[in-house]
């Protein structure tokens, strides 16, 4: 659990970081790329000629969430942590749970119940807070283009979650399908980053020795450390003790944040942090009695179906 408050809470930081002096799509692409790599080349040795090869609707749907999880969620944020400070991206990111609970309202139907009402609106305030205008009529300063790719980043995560755990066909080992959507996704990256011209673009000789640490950081301990023990705490940890990551994260990533970059903690990013974290804390209670009432106790056989876990663990590791 300490790994992920810790490592999951201070990839905003590494991600700010990173971007000063990496283009913020290709350096999604090349960590996912190798992260993933890494993976698939430790599933095949290690089960060797019983390795399952994925079907051809498993690379698919594999495409799919890896596009919406690590294009549109991980992408987006890398390009709006160029202008935004880490810890109100953070915050937004936290959302999440809630745009789970919207969009499987509207999309799937599921039931919204009356305390997940209450954490939709709630959390919606909270953004409010954080982003609004203030009295003077502006944003304090917030780049609108980053805070807009904040706003899509949570949203294409949980169309990508909805997908991965109601509707996609994914490989049956975690870290085969990890590994799988790691790639694919980390390929939609590179396509963005040559469409968007960062490719073009990219100086080598640029880049600082910060960004490389914060890379590397970012590649082996936020995507290979920290996925390896949430996949094992999900087998072996009572559920609502694995989702607490949720709420921690957020505030790893402000104090971060204010402690190593100076970025400014105001009253009013505290206040809405505390109403997102709490709006995110209705959400994830509500949907873990929802889904102990459907199952009359909690499943000890819950397994990640893909690197989003299932419900209720919704809010999103960044990875």
């Amino acid at each position: 659990m300490l790994v992920l408050y810790l490592v999951w809470g201070s990839t905003y930081l590494g991600i700010a970081i990173a971007v000063e002096s990496i283009p913020p799509f290709v350096m999604a692409s090349a960590r996912f790329l190798i992260a993933g790599s890494i993976l698939l080349a430790w599933s095949v040795a290690r089960d060797g000629r019983s390795f399952a090869v994925p079907t051809r609707r498993q690379w698919r749907d594999s495409g799919i969430v890896g596009a919406l999880l690590l294009g549109g969620g991980m992408g987006m944020v890398a390009f709006g942590e160029q202008t935004v400070p880490s810890g109100i991206a953070a915050l937004l990111v936290a959302m999440m749970p809630v745009w789970v609970a919207v969009l499987g309202w509207i999309l799937l139907r599921e039931r919204l119940p009356r305390l997940a009402g209450i954490g939709i609106v709630v959390g919606f305030a909270g953004v409010a807070i954080l982003v609004g205008p203030s009295a003077t009529g502006a944003v304090d300063g917030l780049d609108p283009l980053g805070l807009t790719a904040l706003l899509i980043s949570p949203i294409a995560w949980s169309l990508g979650s909805l997908f991965a755990s109601h509707r996609a066909d994914l490989p049956g080992r975690p870290l085969v399908a990890t590994g799988l959507q790691m790639v694919l996704g980390g390929g939609v990256l590179a396509i963005m980053a040559v469409v968007s011209g960062e490719l073009a673009d990219l100086d080598p000789g640029a880049i600082t020795r910060s960004s490389v640490i914060a890379f590397l950081y970012l590649t082996i301990i936020g995507s290979l450390v920290a996925f390896t023990a949430f996949g094992w705490l999900l087998r072996v940890a009572p559920l609502p003790l694995v989702t607490t990551y949720a709420y921690v994260n957020p505030v790893v990533a402000v104090i971060l944040g204010w402690i190593i970059l100076g970025e400014t903690v105001d009253a009013r990013t505290a206040l809405a942090g505390a109403v997102i974290i709490g709006a995110v804390a209705l959400i994830i209670t509500s949907r873990g009695r929802m889904a102990r009432s459907r199952t009359g106790r909690e499943s000890p056989d819950f397994k990640p179906r893909t690197i989003a876990a299932d419900e209720p663990a919704t809010s999103p590791p960044t990875a």
